[in-house]
This record gives C-alpha cells, structure tokens and sequence, in this order.
C-alpha cells in the first residue's frame, strides 16, 4: 500500500476511537483493564460542606438590680458591697434586737480552743463578740477593704485582743492558712463575693476535717424583711452554691428573726 495512503487509514481509525461522550475525568477502555493497585488515582470530587446550624440566641438575661454588680453567679445576680461607708448601719444599736447576734453566737456552739474565720469582718461586729468564746483559740478577722482593715486593727491594739487577729483577704482569696481554722463564719457577706467560687475554694483549703461553714444571709423568701432583694438569699439558693464548692449541707436553723442559720461541713478528702 503507498505509505501516504497508509498514514491516513491510521489516521481515520484513531480518530473513530474517541467519542465526543469522553471526558478528561474518565477513565479509558485501556485504564479498566489494569490492575487497581497500578492505575493512576483521580483527584476525588469535593463534598459541599452542609450549611452551618445556627441555635437559637439565648433568651436576653433579666434586668440587671442597680443594687449589684453585672456579674452573676448560678443563677444570683452578685450584690454591690456595703462598705465602709456603712460602718455606721453595721453599728446601729438597734442591730441587738433586729437580728439577734446573741442567738446566733450561741448556735455556733464553739469550743474555748476553737480557731474560728469570720469572713468579711467589716468593723468587727462580730469579730469582737467572737472572742472571749474562744479564750485558748483564735479569731481570724478576715477583711477585704484597705479602711475597714485599719480600723479593724487599731480597734484590736485599743482593745487589747490577743486572740483577734485582722487577716487582708482579696476578692478571690481569704488567705487563710489551709488547715487552720474549725468554723468559718459568714454573716451578711457571702452574697456580695465578687468571686464566690474562688473563694470558697479558698474557705474549704482552710478548714480542718470536719470544719463547718455558718452562712447566715438574710431570707430571700420573705418579702416584708426591709432588705434589699439582692441582699437577700433563699436556703435553695445557699446550698445550690455551697455544695457545688464540695461542702455538705447539714442543718438549717430558723431561730433568727430575719436571716437563715445554715450549716455546712467540710467533706473528708
């Protein structure tokens, strides 16, 4: 045959053996029948990602009290501190009848050696009453506020307490000595921690094995209590807080004529 016309019968028979179905993504009759570990791989197609899921926006917080701070904590909007400058209502004459500190020095049931914390000790209220019922024991006046702690302390050297001792805690921290101190007390102070989950933590490092908690807060459940409400807690609320900080609940004492009496313990490590 003449090599002209030779070139062109090849050149008719490649062309017919490609069909315009073909793309350059599918594999030819030749690639089928090679082995799979020997063929060549094929990019793989991209899957389109599916649309995001959106959940819904959570229901808006409820109004901020302009009595406290905007921070809340499980639930409790934290109340604003009554500071020094309140020194005044926190020595009122007529705190003895209203709240009745002498039940509640006698429901604390202290031993003469017990080490005890009076947490957010203010002008010493109580700090001062606390101690002769520890005369072998020790009072710790623990106090956030740079004025409150001056006067706590040169209300001790007037006084000539030995067994008083005023401790600067922080918001965070009650810096206590762990393993110091049998009875923390709380009166009108806990519901005003800016951080009440650090500190009591802070609290718990400090109490020896089956140290106690008394947290006295006025009652939230009773309206007629001339209290502001974010100054108020109900007993849920209370032991919601400190059990979630490895605390036991163990008695609630109703004596005091406004605020809850709640007892706590420090659970074995």
């Amino acid at each position: 045959m003449n090599p002209i016309v030779s070139r062109c019968v090849l050149g008719l028979a490649l062309l017919a053996g490609c069909t315009s179905t073909q793309s350059e993504n599918t594999p030819s009759d030749a690639a089928a029948n090679v082995a799979p570990s020997e063929r060549p791989s094929l990019p793989k197609a991209r899957a389109t990602p599916a649309p995001p899921v959106f959940a819904p926006a959570p229901a808006a917080d409820a109004p901020l009290d302009p009595n406290g701070i905007a921070r809340r904590y499980m639930g409790r909007q934290i109340a604003r501190v009554q500071g020094h400058e309140s020194a005044a209502h926190f020595e009122r004459a007529t705190r003895e009848a209203e709240e009745r500190p002498d039940l509640l020095l006698k429901a604390l049931n202290l031993k003469p050696t017990d080490e005890v914390a009076d947490i957010g000790a203010g002008t010493g209220y109580l700090s001062f009453r606390l101690a002769p019922l520890v005369p072998q024991g020790q009072v710790f006046a623990v106090e956030l506020q740079p004025q409150q702690m001056l006067r706590l302390t040169n209300d001790v050297m007037s006084r000539r307490l030995t067994n008083v001792k005023p401790v600067h805690g922080t918001t965070q921290n009650p810096n206590l000595a762990p393993n110091s101190v049998d009875v923390a007390l709380m009166v009108d102070a806990y519901h005003e921690f800016a951080y009440p989950k650090e500190m009591l933590a802070g609290v718990v490092r400090a109490l020896r094995p089956k140290g106690r908690v008394v947290l006295v807060e006025y009652r939230a459940e009773d309206a007629k209590i001339p209290v502001k409400a974010v100054h108020k807690m109900t007993t849920e609320q209370c032991r919601k807080e400190l059990t979630a900080a490895g605390l036991a609940f163990r008695e609630a004492r109703e004596t005091l004529p406004r605020q809850h009496l709640l007892i706590f313990e420090k659970l074995p490590e």
